[in-house]
């Protein structure tokens, strides 16, 4: 087995020997080989290339990506173990480019005196910035070392493109609660690093409530359930019982980072929830955010976003009923305000859906950006001064009120280059149905009267004796 050094958070030499009590519960337990390793099968189970490359003798730089308490460190240490390397491990929080010298410094000599290789292990990787990512390259690249990194934050927004393609990313999974009740299990029967000395028992039932309640997360079960052993060794019976249970079970459990991806999951499952029209789901995953302490100001105004982007005209009155959620909310807060925002939510989820303003939007958008400056149409310019009416500013506009029906059929207010786009498609869905057969009448009524001959350059001075009135056109240059 090899020899397994640390380095601490603040660059020294970490006591792995120390008394076992010392150490919290979750330390004392971490497996010693990778055949007692709980979880993770997708990556480590037969003919994965992580498990081939360990039957080979060989490891390679990696970025393990998952929630706390998923075993990134504890794998870590069982890789090196396994292919006999040397474990360096520093902590992105407080080590620096020194720290990253002196752990390069080590395994060359590690390297040269005995051909040791060594197994550098970067915890919260994500937390090194630019320079210190870009320290680490030529060291992976050239095998002085084997770099580990873990992280809970997403590899492809906080890790540089440079030292991503120089390793693999495996994606580490919150544990089921099968896997925490192995765990809990086991601490419980280990008399040497465990609570099995302490004389401590626990029901069946209220392991698997632990288990579950533990949230995916190993580390924080054998944390709770040392406080709750703590507890109990203070009695006579020794027996964790629900009481002992729920005193360290009082606070929330829920997984919730408020900048991170289980933030930004969680509100994409509740957006799409809505949009697939199941109040059931939606209701759900806003339950999990606002118990998890998400600012319910922020969910009421992505509430408010899906209105207008999956709902739009299909049913209008969802965006008002959106912001009267939110408004309601300031009004009175928590808890009471919530319920509004629940309630627009559940609407929102039944509503009839149509992304249709939303695209036209997009397509327009896009078209403003890409087809430059194109003229505005003369006879829809405003023309405030003789001039400019000499010039054909708003000459032969049609007065839509003087029309039949406020219509002036065959009228174009598009650019040259853009009659004829349709960018509004209404959707066969809600008060949308009856907006796309307006317009579907509208439209043919265009193609029956006469084509319009679209000008948008004025001509010169003097060349018409005309400014584009109409007696009965109260403002021609609106």
């Amino acid at each position: 087995m090899s020899r397994q050094k640390e380095i601490d958070l603040a660059g020294h030499p970490a006591d792995r020997g120390a008394e076992p009590g010392a150490r919290p519960l979750a330390d004392r337990m971490r497996p010693a080989a990778l055949e007692d390793y709980v979880g993770q099968k997708h990556i480590l189970g037969p003919d994965k290339p992580l498990t081939r490359a360990l039957a080979a003798g060989r490891i390679h730089s990696m970025i393990l990506w998952g929630p706390p308490g998923t075993g990134k460190t504890t794998l870590a240490r069982l890789l090196a173990v396994s292919v006999a390397m040397r474990f360096v491990q520093i902590s992105a929080v407080m080590a620096g480019v020194k720290d990253i010298r002196a752990a390069v410094a080590e395994a060359r000599a590690a390297q040269e005196s005995g051909g040791e290789g060594t197994l550098l292990f970067v915890d919260e990787v994500h937390r090194f910035n630019k320079a210190q990512q870009d320290g680490l390259l030529p060291y992976v690249e050239d095998g002085t070392l084997v770099l580990v990194g873990a992280t809970t934050e997403n590899p492809s927004f906080e890790v540089n493109n440079a030292l991503l393609s120089r390793t693999r990313t495996y994606v580490l999974r919150a544990l089921d609660a099968e896997a925490i009740r192995t765990l809990i299990d086991r601490a419980l029967a280990d008399g040497e690093r465990g609570l099995a000395t302490l004389g401590i028992t626990m029901d069946a039932a209220l392991r698997d409530q632990l288990a579950a309640r533990a949230d995916g997360d190993a580390r924080r079960a054998l944390n709770l359930l040392e406080l709750a052993a703590d507890i109990a060794a203070a009695s006579e019976a020794r027996v964790i019982t629900q009481a002992e249970l729920d005193e360290v079970l009082r606070e929330g459990l829920r997984r919730f980072d408020k900048g991170g991806d289980y933030f930004y999951d969680q509100m994409s499952a509740l957006h799409k929830s809505v949009r697939g029209t199941d109040p059931d789901a939606a209701l759900y995953w806003l339950s999990r955010m606002l118990e998890a302490g998400a600012d319910p100001r922020y969910v009421a105004r992505r509430v408010t976003r899906m209105a207008s982007e999956d709902i739009g005209n299909a049913d209008p009155r969802a965006l008002r009923l959106a912001l009267d959620a939110w408004e309601t909310y300031e009004r009175l807060g928590t808890p009471e305000g919530e319920l509004a925002i629940a309630q627009a939510t559940v609407y929102m989820a039944c509503a009839p859906k149509s992304n249709a303003v939303y695209s036209a939007f997009n397509a327009a958008w896009a078209d403003a950006k890409n087809r430059g400056s194109l003229e505005v149409p003369m006879h829809i310019r405003n023309a405030p001064t003789r001039l400019m009416k000499d010039l054909g500013y708003s000459e032969g506009y049609r007065y839509a009120h003087n029309e039949d029906d406020a219509y002036a059929a065959g009228e174009t207010y598009l650019p040259e280059e853009l009659i004829g786009t349709r960018y509004y498609q209404p959707a066969p869905r809600g008060l949308e149905i009856k907006i796309g057969e307006k317009l579907a009448r509208l439209r043919e009524r265009d193609a029956a009267g006469p084509a319009r001959q679209t000008r948008s350059h004025p001509a010169a001075a003097g060349d018409e004796d005309q400014d584009g009135t109409s007696p009965d056109d109260p403002d021609p240059s609106r």
